[in-house]
């Protein structure tokens, strides 16, 4: 169990601490995965930027995830929970969803450049994992930037997530034991509230 984003993103910085002061730099996704990134960036010296990817929430239940898609449009999904919805919908929600993740990355950077990562370790970090789609997509994005080697770090995720990542990155750091996941990220938190655009925009500049 952790405190907040915080306790965890600190807690997850001890396990990462080879990487201080190298060659590395953190990725979260928005938005609570950056408040976690934002501490690990801070213990361990390195830049803090943002991969923006966007879950695909099914109709008759948002919260869980049958796909995913970045700024750019790629997109990543669950076959068996998509072939029974109306694709019509779906092609929209996937339209919709990469709008949104368009906006977010002109947010949140302000103008400001993504940070190249060509040649170097890339931490991809978010603040929990359940089905894992987002950050495989997220992985798959920044894979296609051509990183020394991509490690995703979060303090919990689940057993079936945690399979699938480690045939995207080269390393997987998960803090809980994934046998133990408790099917929601925030059941794993005494506070988890939500991240707000303006607390994103000012940790990656700095402000806080």
């Amino acid at each position: 169990m952790f405190r907040d984003r915080e306790d965890a993103g600190r807690q997850l910085a001890e396990k990462l601490a080879k990487y201080r002061g190298q060659d590395a730099v953190v990725l979260a996704l928005p938005r609570g995965g950056v408040v976690t990134g934002c501490e690990i960036a801070k213990m361990l010296g390195l830049s803090l930027d943002i991969v923006v990817v966007r879950k695909i929430g099914h109709p008759l239940s948002p919260e869980y995830a049958i796909g995913a898609v970045d700024d750019k449009g790629m997109t990543i999904l669950n076959d068996a929970a998509t072939a029974s919805i109306d694709q019509k919908w779906l092609r929209r929600e996937i339209e919709r969803q990469e709008n949104e993740a368009l906006r977010r990355v002109r947010v949140y950077r302000g103008g400001r450049k993504p940070i190249a990562i060509s040649g170097k370790t890339a931490l991809i970090v978010d603040d929990g994992i359940a089905t894992g789609l987002t950050i495989r997509l997220a992985a798959r994005a920044v894979r296609a930037q051509h990183p020394a080697r991509v490690v995703i770090a979060a303090p919990v995720a689940s057993a079936e997530a945690v399979e699938n990542l480690l045939k995207e990155a080269d390393e997987v750091v998960v803090l809980e034991p994934p046998e133990e996941f408790l099917g929601a990220v925030g059941s794993h938190y005494i506070e988890f509230e939500q991240v707000e655009d303006a607390e994103v925009k000012e940790l990656l500049a700095g402000k806080r």
